[in-house]
């Protein structure tokens, strides 16, 4: 199998060891959780509508670092600090995203980096 790590200018720098994706086999990109971080590294704090925003931003940067879209998304995974911010954040998503719509799971969790409320990652293809 070949792994290719991807990093891309102008996406918020990592905040740990990992790649902002990874191309598998030529044509499965594995695109790292992006939580609401500027460029400049700045947390987007408050409401998670706002956070949600960010993180989007970030993938379409991402995505259009290897010459891709939101089109090309095959699979998310939405990481939320509590469920009742589901709401809020999936009115957000549901704008990104065009009929027919990627595969998505969505769960709670204890924590997130930097205390933030979301973390999405997704799956695309070539």
């Amino acid at each position: 199998m070949t792994r290719e790590p991807i990093n891309v200018e102008g996406a918020p720098p990592a905040v740990g060891p990992y790649s902002h994706a990874v191309k598998a086999q030529g044509t499965l990109h594995f695109c790292s959780g992006q939580i609401p971080l500027t460029a400049e590294g700045q947390l987007i704090a408050g409401p998670v509508a706002a956070q949600t925003e960010q993180v989007f931003e970030n993938i379409k940067t991402v995505l259009a670092g290897m010459g891709l879209g939101l089109e090309n998304v095959v699979k998310t995974t939405v990481f939320l600090s509590d469920m009742a911010l589901f709401a809020e954040m999936n009115e957000v998503y549901a704008r990104y995203f065009q009929a027919p719509f990627p595969a998505r799971s969505t769960v709670a969790v204890k924590g997130l980096p930097r205390n933030v409320d979301v973390e999405i990652e997704v799956i695309a293809v070539s």
